[in-house]
């Protein structure tokens, strides 16, 4: 295995398995964010509960984060590399293909600050345009 992709986890303080590295081999070769069920078939055979609990590691320690773009099936993504343990700094616009069903992530594109009435304390946000993607509109 690339021992970059094993540095990668040792960055995040995630220790490298050999599940954890098969996994983040699987995201980093990812144009798109995607399912926990498209990974499962891209590293078969491999226990989904296994797959699940290492992104929900991979998601705490700030490596990758999950995107609910509407679909109702989580889809994950790597995080920038200013992301730590328990605080996401990408905050980043998601645009969800509707004919290709694929769902982006636009890191250029930030999330603008909402401003919120008092005694309201935003835990998360998440802004998903949905649309059609540069590749189906050729």
């Amino acid at each position: 295995m690339n021992t970059e992709i094993e540095q990668k986890l040792i960055d995040k303080r995630i220790n490298p398995t050999a599940m954890r590295l098969l996994v983040l081999d699987f995201l980093l070769k990812q144009s798109s964010a995607i399912r926990l069920t498209d990974i499962e078939k891209g590293i078969e055979p491999a226990d989904r509960t296994t797959i699940y609990r290492t992104l929900k590691t991979f998601e705490k320690k700030g490596l990758v984060h999950s995107i609910d773009d509407g679909t109702g099936f989580p889809k994950y993504a790597l995080c920038a590399e200013a992301c730590d343990a328990g605080h996401h700094h990408d905050l980043h616009v998601h645009f969800y293909c509707v004919t290709c069903q694929e769902t982006f992530c636009l890191p250029n594109s930030k999330i603008p600050d909402i401003s919120l009435p008092d005694k309201f304390l935003p835990l998360e946000m998440n802004l998903v345009v949905k649309g059609i993607c540069n590749h189906c509109t050729n």
